[in-house]
């Protein structure tokens, strides 16, 4: 994919920087095949073996620092019907909320109180959140802090997104789920009169200069072992910068949630949506797309709250969440039940994931947490 100069890449203090042969060239260059031997590997001592080969790549290419990436929910308002999520336009049992630009600028200085280098500006899909009113808020945190601005506010126009590159955003997560265009439609129903292509818009983000995220659900009905391949595979085919994956989770307030869905997968071919599962996705991740920010996430906290976080980091990641939302906002966005972290204040739990981090012998980053790029062997360029 096209790239922006790199006067335009994100920059900032504490740059951990790779050597040029850090990656085997085994791992970057897994074809299919492999990838569905590992995919449906279950003997407990060759998946430590690719945890800890996973693990090893990832101190060897972007290193022992746990990027803290400050979450705020901006909205809960959504005009997607998707068939699983609690923030699901049809949910009417939900209240409905927006943060005011102060609110957010208020979450933003507490950010770098807390010594986070990124703010994650994240809603429900709504296109009545004004495109102007986003830039202005992101010209805001970006004069008033020092602070890296991601921002995952679901498909808007190319124009919207240049808007807020031009406004100083670093980096978009839009997450396409699934890479099957058949399955992706069956559980995000696309509203009519509206174009649904996440991995096109990921393209045009990536020549605006942004840094790009995507991700998907892991064990989603209907998502077979050749399906979650050609995911892991459009992780690489992208260069993905970060990559975020976490296991399926109904909201219990949802078309999927109320009832088992399989959507007819073959027998045997169901990826299941359990916590091993997710931790092979994400050391395979690791190996394919070895550069990236990989975060352990909250849906990986919510099935294993022991230590649900510390094994996703690991597996290959190297970023977390912590919550900055306030509440009561914080549970009203419960896009599935039992979220980590949902009662917890913001001190709460940026001290509880320092103590998480350290604990496993990991240090926390400092500074916004680019991606890093190596150094190309010239005799390959």
């Amino acid at each position: 994919m096209e790239r922006s100069p790199a006067g335009d890449r994100l920059t900032g203090a504490s740059r951990f920087v790779p050597s040029a042969d850090a990656v085997p060239k085994e791992n970057t260059l897994m074809d299919k095949a492999e990838i569905l031997d590992w995919l449906r590997e279950e003997d407990p001592a060759r998946l430590a073996g690719l945890f800890r080969r996973a693990d090893t790549i990832r101190r060897e290419t972007v290193g022992d620092a746990v990027h803290l990436r400050g979450l705020i929910e901006i909205s809960n308002d959504c005009r997607r019907n998707c068939l699983y999520c609690g923030l699901r336009a049809g949910n009417s049992t939900l209240q409905r909320y927006r943060m005011t630009a102060e609110q957010i600028l208020e979450c933003a200085r507490k950010a770098v109180e807390y010594g986070y280098g990124t703010v994650v500006l994240q809603s429900g899909e709504n296109t009545d959140i004004a495109a102007d009113w986003v830039a202005d808020a992101v010209s805001r945190i970006k004069r008033e802090t020092p602070l890296a601005v991601t921002l995952s506010l679901g498909e808007r126009t190319v124009e919207e997104f240049a808007l807020w590159r031009k406004a100083g955003a670093d980096r978009y997560l839009l997450r396409f789920e699934t890479s099957s265009r058949a399955l992706y439609e069956r559980v995000r129903p696309v509203p009519a009169g509206m174009r649904s292509d996440r991995l096109a818009l990921l393209r045009e983000l990536g020549r605006l200069g942004y840094e790009i995220g995507g991700g998907v659900m892991v064990g989603l009905p209907g998502q077979t072992w050749d399906i979650l391949a050609d995911d892991l595979l459009q992780f690489r085919e992208m260069d993905m910068d970060m990559v975020g994956l976490g296991p399926y989770l109904s909201h219990p307030q949802t078309p999927m949630g109320r009832k088992p869905w399989r959507f007819n997968a073959p027998e045997g071919e169901q990826v299941p949506n359990t916590e091993e599962m997710t931790y092979k996705v994400l050391a395979l991740t690791r190996l394919l797309v070895p550069e990236a920010n990989i975060p352990s996430t909250t849906a990986l906290a919510a099935i294993n709250t022991t230590d649900g976080r510390e094994r996703g980091l690991g597996s290959g990641a190297n970023v977390v969440m912590p919550n900055l939302t306030p509440p009561p906002y914080r549970d009203l966005y419960e896009i599935y039940p039992g979220k980590a972290c949902a009662s917890e204040t913001a001190e709460v739990c940026r001290d509880c994931l320092r103590r998480r981090i350290t604990a496993i012998g990991r240090v926390v980053g400092t500074g916004p947490g680019p991606r890093q790029r190596r150094a190309l062997d010239p005799q390959s360029a």
